[in-house]
């Protein structure tokens, strides 16, 4: 196969299976059968691309097998009869759009729908990762600190409970949406992160995502215009997309943000994140999304004064640890005080996080190297850890280079 053709199968996939997926199940009302169908799709698709050449339309192709292969799924479990018609309505929409190269955007409906009360809590933003946006089971199990086999299980029975108790794939009321908005905010945001994640942009099946979590961002904002969440989240994603190209060096090494060339920043996208931040700030309701924005928002300025206010980061993240005293927020506070006070004051806060809930975490051990180097103390064990949990090749080069740095 070329990799002109492999690169095409793997654009299809990230830049249309959400919303492939979405159509499919939206009318089977089966969001597993959906699953499979598409990925018999898109196998078909890695057998017949290289052989036949590209389709003029690989949205259209795609769509065309898929439904195909939910017909002969149908017939092969027989199906009971009533469910017959409906199956045929999707085969004919499909077939009707395929041709005119359209089909509808309903992720945000399926993302609500993942939400559904009847659903475990729980399971709420995984169900979104994978059916909306692709991510597998190993990656959000990874995620969320359980093993893959086990996410699967609960994702498998989720699906089951959608399918079974017959939760219509339609957007909620405008009174359900709210309580439903925190899971598909944070199913938003860990698309993104996965994304971002990905330093050298070398993971296919990641490549794209976090410009399909600012797409969807920017789908809900109309959708729910009195939830300041929603303009938090988006600036938020908008603040760190601006600064994607000065991650990366002339020899594509990672830089760390405090060693980024400001000038490669997008000052359209940084401009855009501030207005709709302010336009958040209106409301006087804060919640996390806004308080990270806002912490990003004051790195932005380092591009206008040449320096970062550690301090006023500090300050934001110490709201952030009292709203959502996450992993994540605590670190992040704590290299801040460091910065902002001295390094025992940072690692005071990072010593009091629970051993167990470090373990794995990646950016806890990045830090503490940091720190305890700039104590004096051996820095060695650190290291080995978080090169150890470090899966980009491109921040493992550069932990290396930290490590060996006299």
């Amino acid at each position: 196969m070329s990799t002109d053709t492999r690169r095409a199968i793997e654009r299809a996939a990230r830049d249309s299976y959400g919303r492939l997926v979405t159509f499919l199940a939206a009318r089977s009302r089966d969001i597993a059968a959906a699953e499979d169908a598409l990925a018999d799709a898109f196998r078909a698709a890695l057998e017949t691309w290289p052989r036949d050449g590209l389709p003029g339309r690989p949205e259209a192709w795609l769509l065309t097998a898929a439904r195909r292969r939910l017909i002969d799924r149908a017939r092969h479990i027989q199906v009971q009869a009533e469910a017959v018609p409906d199956l045929r309505i999707v085969a004919e929409e499909a077939e009707a759009l395929a041709e005119a190269d359209r089909f509808p955007d309903e992720r945000l409906k399926l993302l609500f729908v993942c939400a559904h009360p009847a659903i475990d809590p729980a399971i709420h933003t995984p169900l979104m990762l994978q059916t909306v946006l692709g991510l597998d089971a190993a990656r959000i199990a990874s995620a969320f600190l359980v093993s893959p086999a086990a996410m699967g299980q609960r994702l498998s029975r989720a699906k089951a409970k959608i399918r079974d108790a017959g939760i219509g794939f339609e957007l909620p009321e405008a009174r359900e949406l709210p309580p439903r908005l925190d899971a598909v905010l944070e199913a938003i945001y860990a698309a993104y992160g996965s994304g971002w994640d990905d330093v050298a942009g070398a993971d296919p099946r990641r490549r794209g995502l976090a410009a399909e979590a600012i797409d969807l961002g920017r789908m809900l904002r109309p959708l729910l215009p009195a939830e300041p969440e929603v303009e938090g989240l988006l600036a938020l994603m908008l603040h760190c997309e601006a600064r994607r190209e000065a991650r990366r060096g002339p020899d594509g090494g990672y830089v760390p943000l405090s060693e980024q060339d400001t000038v490669r920043w997008s000052a359209p996208m940084i401009a855009e994140a501030e207005r709709i931040l302010s336009a958040a700030a209106q409301d006087k309701r804060f919640g996390r999304f806004q308080l990270e924005a806002a912490i990003q928002s004051v790195h932005a300025q380092r591009a206008r004064t040449g320096r970062t206010d550690w301090e006023a980061i500090a300050l934001l993240y110490e709201g952030l640890v009292r709203l959502a005293p996450t992993i994540g927020a605590r670190v992040g506070q704590a290299a801040a005080v460091a910065e902002a006070r001295d390094a025992a004051a940072g690692w005071a806060l990072l010593q009091a996080i629970p051993a167990e809930a470090v373990a794995g975490y990646q950016p806890y051990w990045a830090l503490a190297a940091h720190l305890l180097r700039r104590l004096g103390q051996s820095a060695d064990a650190a290291y080995e850890r978080a090169i150890g949990l470090c899966e980009d090749p491109a921040m493992r080069a550069f932990l290396l280079r930290r490590r060996d740095r006299a």
